[in-house]
């Protein structure tokens, strides 16, 4: 049984899930948008994407509740370890001038949440097949009660944040 943070404040944090959330207001317009980016998930996460839908219409947008507008992975156990090596050992250091991960995706409860512009830096995708660049979000849920230490055990974890100005190269 994993200790629980609430009752021991000593226990170590632990990463709980990861969540890869994609929000594709394009698919109002082009439904086989959908199709194509939830087969790329699919090839990144190695599990098939939950279509995600609309709460409340909003006509501003032309959406009416219950459309599509985006998808969403969730992973735990073996499946969250391999895609966290993957993305912090192959796919991050294939971004174009990466200078480390900003720090200011913390939420103030020990999540971390990031925003990948491109899914072209996933090797196992590809190129032929991306129809155009679209990005996503990852966030990272711990059981960690503060930012500094989510922000640990990230770092112990491998995740490689940018040094704050004026201690590069120290």
């Amino acid at each position: 049984m994993t200790p629980d943070p609430l009752i021991n404040p000593m226990a170590v944090p632990k990463l709980v899930k990861i969540v890869v959330n994609c929000g594709m207001g394009e698919v109002l317009k082009e439904k086989k948008a959908m199709e194509a980016m939830s087969a790329q998930l699919a090839v990144i996460t190695g599990q098939k994407p939950m279509v995600t839908r609309a709460k409340r219409a909003i006509s501003t947008f032309k959406l009416r509740a219950g459309d599509s507008i985006g998808l969403k992975v969730t992973l735990r156990g073996k499946r969250m370890v391999d895609f966290l090596t993957k993305f912090v050992t192959i796919a991050l250091p294939r971004v174009r001038d990466f200078r480390g991960v900003p720090t200011g995706g913390f939420d103030g409860h020990g999540n971390f949440t990031m925003g990948i512009i491109e899914q072209s830096i996933f090797p196992e995708l590809e190129y032929a097949l991306i129809d155009k660049a679209r990005g996503f979000e990852v966030t990272f849920v711990t059981t960690a009660q503060s930012d500094d230490h989510a922000r640990k055990l990230l770092e112990l974890l491998g995740m490689p944040f940018a040094q704050p100005a004026g201690r590069q190269g120290k």
